[in-house]
This record gives structure tokens, sequence and C-alpha cells, in this order.
């Protein structure tokens, strides 16, 4: 790979990896494997009359506000309130707060249609078992709902355990560098997940992790390698971007990010130019080369240079990924129907990942109606004033300004109907 390894980190950083290494190099040796059940297992009835019952069992029973509600409905939906019920009565019967429960739903609404009495209970049981207190049980499971639905005792053990350490955080770094992993195949996620806790990862981060099956924790020297490169490369172990290099550096070969790399330097991009990108957004490196090519000549054919796409995409990397009928339809509306320059969209390429439909299209509609009106002038407003913004900001400057209050509702039509 590793032209892009020149631009590492400060001798210090990697004294600091080498030290950990060798923690994780005194963990017993163990296999690969690690499985656990999704919590994708639990599949919810999903209905329009269940969604409305839905949104309306969450608003009464849990006093979330409706437009979360809706949002959690999109994940679970019911059409009765038997099974929920019996949920809820659960965690409050084993000292679950509802400011808990409402936030455990919000995790991990799929738990609402998990059977209480034979899949929840007897797990809350265990862990009681294990001598864990109240106020214990309910900071870690509402920490991490999603413990719930793993199978199996010494799985969901595990877990709890390595929760519990870190929230608590009571033993110093020393004495936990020293404590056994588990033996079995859960060994290399809690081994590799502890080297990641102690270089400064986050709970936000960690705890994802542990409970996701997804590539990045699993494996040992694979993992040693991929995290070397990723501390090398200068990456912050407290950031999400951590986590998402992490992710590519272990999913793909060094030849195969070599490949890569080689691709954007035939299309003219130099290896700085890679690694900054690469830095801001990691998943630049999994597009193929017919998928960058593709890229380009969407962009040129819209009238952009070769230049302005080399700026556009260093500012916005993600315009990679953009499908070439999206990234059409909206350079088509905000130049040829807006009249915004291309230049514009070099400077404010964000906009490009905006929904054309919830975003574009409804703020762009209302500035034509007030340019018509002679209201802010025969000049558009810069496009980030109209598109870098909230939905509030946006409608705070351009519609409900006005004093004229027919002229509000009118615009506001317009937004809405866009």
């Amino acid at each position: 790979m590793y032209s892009l390894i020149r631009h590492g980190r400060s001798l210090v950083e990697l004294q600091k990896w080498r030290h950990l290494r060798v923690l994780v190099q005194k963990a017993s040796p163990l296999s690969n494997s690690f499985s656990s059940a999704s919590a994708a297992r639990l599949s919810p009835r999903v209905g329009r009359k269940g969604k409305s019952f839905t949104v309306s069992y969450l608003v009464d029973s849990l006093g979330l506000p409706k437009k979360l509600a809706e949002s959690v409905s999109r994940k679970v939906s019911f059409e009765d309130k038997d099974n929920p019920d019996s949920v809820l009565n659960l965690l409050r019967s084993h000292g679950f707060t509802d400011s808990q429960i409402s936030t455990i739903v919000t995790d991990y609404p799929q738990l609402l249609v998990a059977d209480a009495e034979k899949s929840l209970a007897p797990k809350l049981q265990f862990l009681q078992s294990r001598g864990a207190s109240s106020s214990e049980l309910t900071e870690i499971v509402s920490t991490v709902p999603k413990i719930l639905g793993k199978r199996g005792h010494k799985t969901i053990s595990v877990f709890y355990d390595f929760i519990k350490e870190t929230l608590l955080d009571k033993s110093s770094k020393s004495e936990k560098s020293c404590q056994p992993f588990p033996q079995g195949n859960l060994e290399n996620k809690i081994r590799n997940l502890s080297v990641l806790r102690e270089l400064g990862m986050p709970h936000k981060l960690l705890f994802p992790l542990l409970i996701s099956c997804d590539v990045p924790v699993f494996g040992k020297e694979k993992f040693e390698e991929s995290l070397k490169k990723v501390v090398e490369m200068g990456f912050d172990p407290s950031t999400s971007k951590f986590v998402e290099a992490l992710c590519v550096v272990q999913r793909l070969s060094d030849k195969t990010i070599e490949d890569k790399v080689n691709a954007y330097k035939r299309l003219g991009f130099d290896v700085e130019y890679v690694w900054t990108v690469f830095k801001r957004w990691p998943n630049f490196l999994t597009h193929s080369e017919k998928k960058i090519l593709n890229t380009i000549e969407t962009f040129l054919g819209l009238g952009f240079s070769r230049d302005e796409f080399s700026v556009l995409i260093k500012r916005f990397p993600q315009g990679i990924g953009l499908s070439a009928e999206m990234v059409k339809k909206k350079t088509e509306f905000l130049v040829k129907k807006m009249n915004w320059p291309l230049k514009a969209l070099v400077s404010n390429p964000a906009v490009l990942g905006y929904s054309l439909e919830k975003r574009t299209v409804p703020r762009g509609n209302v500035v034509q109606a007030l340019i018509s009106k002679g209201l802010i002038g025969s000049e558009l407003p810069s496009i980030s004033r109209v598109f870098v913004c909230t939905d509030q900001v946006f409608l705070n400057r351009y519609v409900k300004r006005h004093e004229d209050k027919q002229l509000e509702t009118e615009l506001m039509a317009i937004y809405r109907a866009s």
C-alpha cells in the first residue's frame, strides 16, 4: 500500500501502538470465529395500520415526541399493545425508569416485539444471578440495549462484563491489561476492543463495534496489521473516521488498495491528493476504477472541467459515490433552472449530497417565487445561504420574515407542494 503510510503519525504515537501490541500479544491464541444472533431475527410486522398504531402507542405509553415515534415506527411495527405492554412491564419490574425505557426503545425498537417471557426475562434473570445490582443492570442495558438481542449466556455474560468494566472504569489501565481474556470464540473480539479502548476510543464507538457482527474487530493478525496501518496514517481513535478507515483497511488487501491508489494516479490524482481525500472520507478507496471513470464522465458531460472536478471531489469526496442520474438531476435543476453557475457547485459541492425532493427543489422554488416578485432583488442569493442551513433557518430567512401573512401562506404552500 503503502505509499500512503509515509504520511504517518509521530514516533511517540507509534511507540504507543507498539506498547499496546505487546499487550495484545500476551493474550492466549484462539480461533478467529465469532458468532452471535442478530437482532434482525426479531421480525416486526409492517403495515399502514400497524405503523399508525405504533406511533400512537409510543407517544401515549412512553411520551415520545411524535416525530421520534414516527422514526421508530419505520423500524418496528405492531397492531396491538399486548406484546409491547409485556416488554415494558418486564423492564419496569427490573427497575428501569421510563426515561431509560424510552432510550432503550429508541435505540433498539425491535425489543418491543420480542417475547418478554421466553426471551427477555431469562436474560435479565441470568445477569442478576451473576451478581448484577439493579442500578448496574439498568445502566448497562439502557446504554447497550442490543445486548438483549444476543443469544447464549456466555455471549451475553462476556459482553456485559466488557460494558460494565468500560463504563465503571474502576480499575487502572495496567490492571485491565493483565486481566485474562475470555476463552472461546469471543476472545478475538474482546481482546481487539480492549486495545481500541486503550487507544482512547470512546464508548459511543466501542459499544456498536461490540454488538456488531461486522469485520473490523474480528481476527488477530489481520486486525493487528490493519490497526497499525490506520494509526500510522494518523487517524484519531476518538473519531468515527478511525472506525471507517479500519473497516476499509481490514476488508481490502494491500494489493487491492495499491491498485485503487494507482487508478486515481492514472486519472491525474497524485498520491498526496489521494491521501488527503482518504483522510476526509475513508470510503474513497472502496470504489472501483469503473465507478471512478463513470463519475468523471458524468461531471465532464455536465460541463465541469477536469480541474473543477478535482477541486469538487477534494471538498466533497462523497461525490464519487453519487449516482450519475442524481448528479444530473441536481445539477440541471441548480444550473439550468435556477441559473447558479457551475462554479457555485464547485465551491459548495455538499449541495449535491442533499435530497432533491426534500431540500433542493422546495427551497429552490421558494427562491424563484421571491425573485419573480422582486422581493430579494434580481440576483440569486449565494447557493450556500439557500441550502447549507437547517429547514428552520431557511424558513425564517425566506418565508416567515414577511409582514404580509398572505405572502407567507403562499410561500409555505410552494415550499410544501414541492
